[in-house]
């Protein structure tokens, strides 16, 4: 069983604490970002149907998409060491 997990894990165990933290700490500044412009946009953008707050943030979702989709490598199937040598 052991050789199992062995198997699923991506990165080695001494990188795999800064990687959460470093994604912990993005999921909240991205979450902080989102409620400290949510009502400045609500407030700057007068529109009829008060949609315009919505239409930033799904633009931004879009593009951050596109991001992912064209230059993030996949990495389902590959060993680490694949992995690593796709960003060499």
């Amino acid at each position: 069983m052991n050789s199992r997990i062995h198997k699923f894990q991506i990165l080695p165990v001494n990188i795999k604490c800064l990687a959460g933290s470093i994604a912990t700490l993005l999921n909240w500044l991205t979450s902080w970002v989102v409620t400290m412009t949510a009502n400045c946009y609500e407030q700057k953008i007068k529109r009829k149907e008060e949609t315009g707050t919505f239409t930033i943030y799904t633009m931004t979702s879009a593009l951050i998409i596109a991001f992912v989709a064209l230059w993030v490598p996949e990495t389902r199937g590959r060993s680490l060491e694949e992995i690593q040598n796709s960003f060499r």
